[in-house]
Parts: C-alpha cells; sequence; structure tokens
C-alpha cells in the first residue's frame, strides 16, 4: 500500500466512523435511559436526506447557501423522533422489551414503506452541499469537502459530551437510568426526558444525513436500514449505553470497512458483521462498557 493511497483511506475512513458515530449515538442514548434498542433509528438519516434533496434547491433558488439546509434537517428529523416516540414507543414502555423490539422494527418498516410510497423507490440525487477544492498534503490530494465533515461531527459529538456533563437536561438523563424512582422523587420528569433524547439523537441522525449526502449524493428509501444496522454494530462494539463508546464504536467501524475494502473488496460486509460476533463473544459489554449484573 502507498503513503497516498494509505492517507486517501484514512480521511474515507474517518468520514465513514464519523457518520456511524453519529448514528450510534442516537442507538446508544435511548437504550442507555430506557434498555430498549431503536431499530427505526437509522431510518432517520433516510429522512435527513430527504429533507436535504428537497430543501437544498429552496436554499439555493432564495440565493442562501445550500448547507443551511441542514438546520431544516435537524427540526424535520426531531419532530418525527418525538412523534414515533410519543405515538408508537410510549405506549408500549412499560410492556416489556420484547414488545419495545417488536415496536421498532414495525416503525422501521413503516417509515421506509411510507417513504416508497411518498417520494418513490427511485434513488434520487442530492445536490452538492459544499463546493470546496481538494488541497495537496504531502502529495496526496485531499478533498475539503470530507475534512470538513469530519470536523463536523468531530464537533457534534464534543458537544454532545459537554451537554451530557454540564447540562441539566444532560444530568437528567445521567440519573434516569441510574434509579428511575429515585429521579421521579428528585422532581425529575421522566417523560420529558425520553422525548429530548428521542429528538437530540433523532437530530443527530439528521447531521449524520448532511455528512452521507456530502459523500454519497444519492438518498432511497431503504438506505437507513443498512446504515442503521452498520450504526448498530458500531453502539455494541463501543458499548452500548456508553457515548464515548458510540463514537469509538463507530470509527472503527468506518475505518475496518474502508481498509478491508482495499484488500477484500468482496468480504468488507462479512468482516464488519464477524466485529459484532467477535465482540459479544469475548466482551459482550463493549470495549468501553462494563459488566452489570441484573438484579433478580
Amino acid at each position: 500500500m502507498t503513503f497516498s493511497l494509505f492517507i486517501q483511506s484514512l480521511i474515507n475512513g474517518l468520514n465513514q466512523g464519523a457518520i456511524y458515530a453519529l448514528i450510534a449515538l442516537g442507538y446508544t442514548m435511548v437504550y442507555g435511559i430506557i434498555r430498549m434498542i431503536n431499530f427505526a433509528h437509522g431510518d432517520f438519516i433516510m429522512i435527513g436526506s430527504y429533507t436535504l434533496f428537497y430543501t437544498i434547491p429552496l436554499m439555493i433558488h432564495t440565493g442562501m447557501p445550500a448547507w443551511m439546509s441542514v438546520f431544516l434537517a435537524v427540526v424535520v428529523c426531531a419532530a418525527v423522533g418525538v412523534i414515533v416516540e410519543v405515538v408508537a414507543y410510549k405506549p408500549v414502555r412499560r410492556a416489556g422489551s420484547m414488545s419495545a423490539l417488536i415496536t421498532a422494527m414495525a416503525m422501521s418498516l413503516l417509515l421506509e414503506n411510507l417513504a416508497m410510497l411518498l417520494f418513490g423507490a427511485k434513488p434520487h440525487n442530492v445536490q452538492k452541499i459544499f463546493s470546496l477544492p481538494s488541497v495537496n498534503f504531502m502529495g496526496v490530494s485531499l478533498p475539503l469537502n470530507v475534512i470538513l465533515t469530519i470536523l463536523i461531527g468531530i464537533v457534534m459529538m464534543t458537544g454532545l459530551q459537554i451537554f451530557i456533563k454540564k447540562t441539566r437536561m444532560g444530568k437528567a438523563m445521567r440519573a434516569v437510568p441510574q434509579d428511575r424512582d429515585a429521579s421521579i422523587l428528585a422532581g425529575i420528569n421522566v417523560d420529558r426526558v425520553i422525548t429530548v433524547t428521542f429528538a437530540i439523537g433523532s437530530a443527530l441522525a439528521a447531521v449524520a444525513a448532511l455528512m452521507y449526502c456530502a459523500k454519497y449524493p444519492r438518498v432511497t428509501n431503504d438506505m437507513g436500514s443498512m446504515m442503521g444496522l452498520k450504526a448498530f454494530i458500531a453502539a455494541v462494539l463501543g458499548g452500548i449505553g456508553v457515548i464515548p463508546g458510540a463514537m469509538l464504536g463507530g470509527v472503527l467501524v468506518g475505518l475496518v470497512e474502508i481498509f478491508v475494502k482495499l484488500f477484500a473488496p468482496g468480504w468488507y460486509e462479512a468482516i464488519t458483521y464477524a466485529i459484532l460476533i467477535v465482540i459479544l463473544l469475548v466482551k459482550p459489554a463493549g470495549i468501553l462498557g462494563k459488566n452489570v449484573g441484573e438484579k433478580v
């Protein structure tokens, strides 16, 4: 492998990993609070991508920068996330984990088929979001578009970590999974915390949609299912329920996927799923997760 190919693959892997990490954060935030795997979460990147597809031309027509369409995508994804939580998940929250899991899978299928009904099954090409040149670094051509999206991902993940650690709502999000009943006695509105968690996780998926469309300007109704599955693997790998673990897992899955494509293009999917199997066998709690015994 030449040095230039290694650097370009490293940049592409970090870009892909940042996308997976942002989606994985939605998984890990919801699981960390209500111990639920929201398998419909990957479809929010599809919702964000369709929003970008329709709003970028609107922004350009009004003389505004195309990247400002991401704010509308964030609002749309957050609103849909809240609606899904209130309408679909809240009624089955106390019905058991199996009911919640089935509901999440059904919601994923509903969103994908609803998107196909509204927008069609034909792929749509998203207009260019950023128009930045490439720069030469030590003989390697690095696209500034990709570097910018990596920086956006780093900023979003850092901002989320600060929010969780420093703000009152962030502290409530950490308190609820520790002891739900004590949180209620302390005056924490648990339902509000859960709703805000879904809104933030869905908004992060919209930012991931921006990063994805900047690299791969194509949107389909089923794009979220595969992206969501890879992000779920990333969340489990890093330690589901642990926010830094979701970031680490996303970056690792992105890097592994890109570098495996170089040497064995037909095996990168199998290798990604093999990682999930290995981590469940060796360290089920994930790299940064901790094994906690359940009380019976």
